[in-house]
């Protein structure tokens, strides 16, 4: 074998090394949010975050220059397109299962925020008209983004 032609296969078997590492990862979380663990997610969040980082910086290499591994052995290929081809798939879940949590959340936060403004809006008096006067719900903030 070539200085080349190893230099690409072991570029793609740490590629394909990450990519399962970071598969893993990312079902460890999907499997902690289905069982309603979200506390579980803080302790390997910044360990996600750096494979993830490593993994988009990689890929870009190999997509900005595909013939450093065209060369690597058949074998080490398929493993690595087998890896990316789970990776996309588990991405796909993990991508809903974040979602459905989002949306729980901001339910949450949206209902407790319609409770405290409601409470709120008790009592604020009688305008000039003899009407009641509506409350005033800008004390309570809702931010909409997650």
């Amino acid at each position: 074998m070539t200085a080349d032609v190893e230099t690409a296969a072991l570029r793609v078997q740490h590629l394909t090394r990450l990519t399962r590492d970071l598969t893993e990862r990312l079902s460890l979380e999907m499997e902690a949010l289905r069982a309603h663990r979200a506390q579980d997610l803080n302790e390997g969040m910044t360990q996600t975050q750096e494979m993830a980082n490593i993994y988009r910086r990689e890929s870009a290499q190999v997509k900005a220059n595909p013939a450093a591994i065209a060369i690597a052995p058949e074998p080490d290929r398929r493993a690595l397109i087998g890896a990316t081809e789970a990776f996309e798939t588990v991405l796909a879940e993990h991508a809903v299962t974040v979602e459905a949590a989002r949306q729980v959340s901001e339910g949450l936060v949206r209902t407790i925020a319609a409770e405290v403004a409601g409470a709120r809006a008790q009592g604020v008096g009688y305008g000039a008209s003899g009407q009641a006067m509506q409350g005033d719900g800008r004390a309570v903030a809702l931010n909409r983004t997650a």
